[in-house]
Order: C-alpha cells, then structure tokens, then sequence
C-alpha cells in the first residue's frame, strides 16, 4: 500500500492546493480538526464502487486518504483498491501526525466524541431507571430495558437515534479557527 508522509502531503498541497484529499473519519471528529483541503466522507459512508465510476476517465491521479491515525485510512485505500482505484495513498500516521508536524489545520470546538456521548447518556438513563425502580416504582425498570434493548438496536443496525439526536445538540455544532505552521521540506511517497 502507497503512503505518504504529513511533511511530503504538505510540500504537494503546497505545490497542487486541488489534490484530492477524502478525510474518511466521522463528521464529529472531522470538525474538531482537519486538513484544509480535505474533504469529509466518513468510512460507514463510503460507496468505493460509487467513487470509482466518478474518477474513471481519471484512474491515473492519486486520491489521498486521511483518517486520525491511519488504520481507517488503510481500510478506504483496501475498499477503493477492491473496487478498482489503485492509485490510492494512505498518509501515514493520519491527522494526529499532520498536527504534531504543524500543518495547516482548520480547528472547531474540541467536543467529547459522539460515541462516548452516547455510552454517558445511556449509563445515566440506566442508573436512573434501576434508582427510580428500587426507589419508587418497578415499573421504571423499564426505563433500563428500553436504553438497553435501544443499544443491542444500535449494534445490530449500525444506527443510532440517540447519537444523531446527540449530533445536532449545541454542543456539538464548533465553530471553526485555521492554524497553520508548516515545516516546508521535499520528500517522496513511498510504498
């Protein structure tokens, strides 16, 4: 698998600002902080087969793929390949890397994920509804069994009404602040 370092992908987007860089992370942790010149289209989204036929009079240029520390990243660039994109780049140690080398980064509000929001929300409904059925009414168990049965839902489905209700709360719409320091220096993809 091609990949390329945070220091080269800053000289090239230096050099073309039009590459193409997808940001396959969730929409949450991509507003926090994310290259410039990315483009957010999370993995659970991703339609490789879709993204193949659009790039197909262009198969030849690179499309680079960034996730937070690279894992995500490999698994889009294995999809886009199996779907017949080979000219794909993973950078290499994600947007953590990319930050700690000080590139251009566009910044909102630092949140709590949306996916540990979720695991708060439901822990708080299940310790209240078990309190409120020894306390006052057993009937309140149910409360409990709802978030549970609402969770073993979420697993199966891969779908979460709770965390797309969390999505929308004020607390998780950042404003956003570019900074940028980059370290300019020429260096080469490597596979």
């Amino acid at each position: 698998m091609k990949t390329i370092s945070p220091i080269d992908l800053a000289d090239l987007l230096l050099r073309n600002p039009l590459t193409e860089l997808i940001d396959v992370r969730t929409p949450l942790e991509f507003s926090e902080v994310h290259l410039e010149q990315a483009i957010n289209i999370p993995l659970d989204t991703l339609n490789a087969k879709e993204m193949a036929k659009m790039r197909a009079l262009d198969k030849s240029e690179p499309l680079y793929i960034i996730c937070k520390s690279g894992a995500r990243g490999e698994k889009a660039c294995n999809q886009l390949k199996d779907a017949g994109l080979h000219n794909v780049v993973n950078v290499d140690g994600g947007t953590d890397a990319c930050v700690a080398q000080g590139l251009c980064v566009v910044r909102g509000k630092k949140t709590i994920s949306l996916e540990r929001q979720v695991r708060i929300i439901a822990g708080i409904f299940i310790l209240t509804g078990v309190a409120l059925g020894f306390q006052v009414h057993e009937a309140f168990f149910g409360l409990s069994a709802f978030v549970g049965a609402g969770l073993t839902f979420a697993g199966i489905a891969d779908w979460c009404g709770m965390g797309l209700l969390l999505a929308k709360m004020p607390w998780n719409q950042a404003p956003i602040t570019k900074t940028c320091t980059v370290n300019k220096e020429a260096h080469r993809i490597s596979e």
